[in-house]
């Protein structure tokens, strides 16, 4: 019987990997909060240049984050020292104030995408750097620390296209 459990849950696995995914990395925020100064910092290399690719920013986060939405700032360098600087706003809530993403109990994650069908133009290090940008309505300066994010990802799949 054992043996049978082992083997189907190798198979479960095997089914549920994607083989479109390039890459993918998960960096933790400090205590589940996202200090303003914490820029965090991603690379990769060996990407394969002759084909689309897509890039997706991943965010996990519990109960204590407060917004409906989430305001980031993306700054991808490529190794010809080339760098595209993007703010991005994501919905991380409904209006009724339910989350929005996958998960269970507190922690949801959501998949958010950042470039579609891109090509990376040349081998090398590439960089990406994401940092939050979210201030309180009618507030100048931004939050210093956002709470409830907890991971901070990235992910990269060859596009269909």
């Amino acid at each position: 019987m054992i043996k049978y459990v082992v083997v189907l849950a190798f198979f479960c696995s095997l089914i549920s990997c994607n083989s479109n995914t390039v890459t993918s990395d998960y960096q933790a925020t400090y205590n589940g909060s996202w200090s303003k100064d914490n820029v965090i910092e991603f690379t990769f290399s060996e990407i394969d240049t002759t084909i689309n690719h897509n890039m997706y920013i991943n965010i996990r986060n519990d109960e204590t984050f407060e917004f409906n939405n989430l305001f980031l700032i993306a700054e991808l360098d490529y190794p010809d020292g080339k760098s595209v600087t993007d703010t991005l706003e994501y919905e991380m809530a409904l209006p009724d104030g339910s989350w929005l993403g996958k998960g269970s109990g507190s922690l949801k994650e959501n998949k958010f995408w950042y470039k579609e069908n891109i090509i990376f133009p040349s081998s090398g290090v590439y960089t990406l750097r994401v940092s939050h940008a979210m201030r309180k309505n009618g507030n100048v300066n931004g939050i210093l620390n956002l709470e409830g994010i907890t991971d901070i990802g990235f992910e990269i799949e060859k596009s269909n296209k």
